[in-house]
């Protein structure tokens, strides 16, 4: 069990050593770095799983890397992967599992949570998502007037809000052109006007982005309410509260 009386960070003794090591390499420059060692872009990098990390244009030397692993390994990082991907309540501010893990897990692995396995569970959500996505892009879900769905709006904050606008803007090559994507994180009423001000009502969906539907911006949703729309078939919401 991960205890939630954490020793802080800055008074580790290797973060002091950090300290001390920063103190000594905050001047040097890149292209002496460089100049140094010919085989820096080679040595500061890192591949796997399709991805490519290029470090080596950071001010780093192999003395940081080292200090930096250092302070990992004692201050518990791999006891806190591992208390994660066991459902340990790790979020000791909500007293929560961080299961962002079970949301990319195959359907066959099993992850733990109060002795369940919640990625069964996990699988059904994603189905059910995807189902209604593909229903949405290939225009079998309609509108009130049955008219084909064009637009739709997120609504939401923080990672409501940040979540589903940075997906967008990085799977945006592989999107549906002739859909138009927009996204209100305000509870001034000044922000659905302007996101939603040339859109048809008849070929808009609204997306209710919340984690428990408690905070103040939630409500911004009031807004929409205004719209001369049914809800029915044009809004639905995005929660973790079943």
């Amino acid at each position: 069990m991960i205890s939630s009386n954490l020793t802080s960070l800055i008074q580790h003794p290797t973060w002091q050593k950090l300290e001390e090591h920063y103190q000594n390499i905050r001047d040097m420059h890149l292209r002496a770095m460089f100049a140094e060692d010919p085989h820096r872009g080679e040595r500061f990098a890192r591949e796997a799983v399709g991805i490519y990390l290029d470090y080596s244009k950071n001010r780093v030397t192999e003395e940081t890397m080292r200090l930096l692993l250092e302070l990992a390994v004692s201050s518990g990082l791999r006891e806190r992967i591992d208390a994660m991907f066991q459902g340990e309540k790790i979020n000791v501010t909500e007293r929560r599992a961080v299961l962002h893990v079970a949301l990319r897990s195959p359907r066959d692995q099993s992850i733990l949570f109060d002795g369940e396995n919640v990625v069964p569970e996990v699988h059904t959500v994603l189905d059910k998502m995807a189902d209604f996505s593909n229903r949405v892009r290939s225009g079998a879900w309609t509108g009130y007037t049955r008219k084909r769905i064009r637009s739709i709006v997120n609504i939401g904050i923080g990672g409501s809000d940040l979540g589903p606008s940075m997906a967008y803007d990085a799977l945006q090559y592989y999107s549906d052109r002739s859909l138009t994507m927009r996204f209100v994180s305000n509870i001034d009423g000044n922000d659905f006007v302007e996101a939603t001000r040339d859109l048809d009502p008849a070929e808009t969906l609204f997306i209710v982005s919340s984690k428990t539907f408690t905070r103040l911006c939630d409500w911004s949703v009031s807004n929409d309410r205004h719209w001369p729309t049914t809800l029915s078939r044009h809004a639905c919401r995005i929660s973790c509260d079943g």
